[in-house]
This record gives C-alpha cells, sequence and structure tokens, in this order.
C-alpha cells in the first residue's frame, strides 16, 4: 500500500515542480532567462522518460 501512496506523492511533486517551473518560465524578467529555464524544463522531461 505505501508504495501506492509513494507513487501519488512523487506524481503531485512533479506537477507541483512543473506548475512552478512553467510559472517562472512566464514571469521570466529577460528572454535569455526564459530560454534558460525552457532549456532545464526540455532537460528534465527527457530525463523522465
Amino acid at each position: 500500500m505505501s508504495n501506492i501512496a509513494a507513487k501519488l506523492r512523487a506524481r503531485r511533486v512533479e506537477a507541483r515542480n512543473r506548475r512552478a517551473l512553467n510559472r517562472a518560465i512566464d514571469t521570466a524578467g529577460s528572454v535569455t532567462v526564459r530560454q534558460e529555464l525552457i532549456a532545464i524544463a526540455q532537460a528534465r522531461q527527457a530525463n523522465l522518460r
């Protein structure tokens, strides 16, 4: 049972991190920062698959 709970928690954490990263991209102060954040997001997404 704890394995299911751990998977749910991990999913929630990933969703929270994804929302935070999307928010950071949307509110980035400059184009360079936005591009770096997008690169980070893409690298993380490649690691998850």
